[in-house]
């Protein structure tokens, strides 16, 4: 067991940027995981709700979707 404590707290922690998606009005609505995503099971899905600005924060892995504006 101390071993792998050991392992984990060698001060190599991995931080990663959240991930940014441009979706679209045929991508709502939207959820997290995406169904294309690689690791489509991650975490469980959940369904995002978009704020005034088009934007939605997946409260498990940090991923932000934004909507894109059509012309």
């Amino acid at each position: 067991m101390q071993n792998s404590i050991s392992e984990q707290g060698n001060g190599s922690t991995k931080m990663t940027s959240p991930q940014i998606h441009n979706i679209s009005k045929q991508d709502l609505p939207v959820s997290c995981p995406l169904p294309s995503a690689s690791q489509w099971n991650a975490h469980p899905r959940v369904f995002l709700a978009l704020d005034d600005e088009g934007k939605a924060t997946c409260p498990y892995c940090s991923t932000v979707y934004i909507l894109q504006k059509e012309d």
